[in-house]
């Protein structure tokens, strides 16, 4: 469809940006709640074992970010080090950045009594569906991703920031092998520090011999936080990194903030997985 505007004084055809090899649908969970899933499959042919692929939470924001980030970097894999990869983008049916939906997906608990007033509206959204969410995952969206498209069931990473970390670290502690690579962007532990906690004891002590990657990234004037963002995940980093057979790396981006972070942690997230593939 064209339409016509006037730009310069001059009338031009105009259509909307599309980038090349994505396409979207929407899903309804067994659960009743509504998704759009944005998918991008790389243009080079399919290695013999499938493509990896990359779950990107918050798809709204960062599927698009995340999609050009490897489009452009994988067509030169031997100096880049990023190799072709499926991304899925988990969104909502909305144009926003980030769904209200998010709040109830992403937390195990209703938020907790150490999160501070200043989340007061916030934590009046409804809370505590990460299971749901989790199941939908394991048994409906990658499934049908999986009938679709050739994909390396060995290559599979997630990735989230804010709430969309601390549901990583969820799906980290209790559904270990429903991938194999974890990237946990300024996690708010913070909203449930208690059950996560409780959740990562029981991770490590039935998980110590898990083969997995995970990747902990904050940027450095999170530490100014009231929530402690900064401090939680290097601790959380720390602790993790004493697993003998996880390989676990944290970052903390120098002069970036909560959402600038998301930039240089997109960048670096994609050749973390993508060094973990190439093995």
């Amino acid at each position: 469809m064209y339409r016509k505007s006037l730009i310069g004084g001059r009338k031009m055809q105009k259509t909307k940006v599309h980038v090349q090899g994505t396409e979207q649908f929407f899903m309804t969970s067994k659960h009743n709640r509504r998704y759009r899933i944005m998918v991008y499959r790389p243009q080079q042919e399919a290695p013999a074992s499938g493509f990896p692929i990359l779950y990107v939470l918050d798809g709204n924001a960062f599927f698009t970010t995340v999609t050009d980030a490897i489009r452009l970097q994988s067509r030169r894999s031997d100096k880049t080090g990023v190799v072709p990869t499926v991304v899925v983008g988990i969104g909502y049916d909305s144009e926003e950045p980030f769904d209200k939906n998010r709040f109830y997906d992403y937390t195990v608990a209703p938020a907790e009594d150490q999160v501070s007033s200043k989340f007061t509206r916030k934590m009046d959204d409804e809370q505590g569906g990460a299971n749901e969410f989790l199941m939908f995952l394991q048994e409906e969206l990658k499934p049908k991703i999986e009938r679709e498209l050739a994909i390396d069931s060995e290559k599979q990473a997630i990735f989230g920031h804010s709430l969309g970390g601390l549901f990583v670290l969820h799906a980290l502690f209790t559904q270990t092998s429903l991938f194999q690579t974890y990237i946990a962007g300024s996690p708010s532990i913070h909203w449930n520090q208690v059950k996560l906690s409780q959740e990562e004891e029981h991770f490590i002590q039935n998980n110590c011999d898990e083969k997995v990657s995970i990747l902990i990234g904050a940027g450095e004037l999170e530490g100014e936080h009231h929530s402690k963002m900064l401090m939680n995940a290097r601790e959380l980093a720390q602790r993790l990194q004493q697993l003998k057979h996880a390989r676990v790396e944290a970052y903390e981006f120098p002069d970036e903030n909560h959402i600038s972070v998301v930039l240089p942690l997109i960048n670096k997230a994609i050749r973390f997985c993508s060094d973990d593939w190439k093995l």
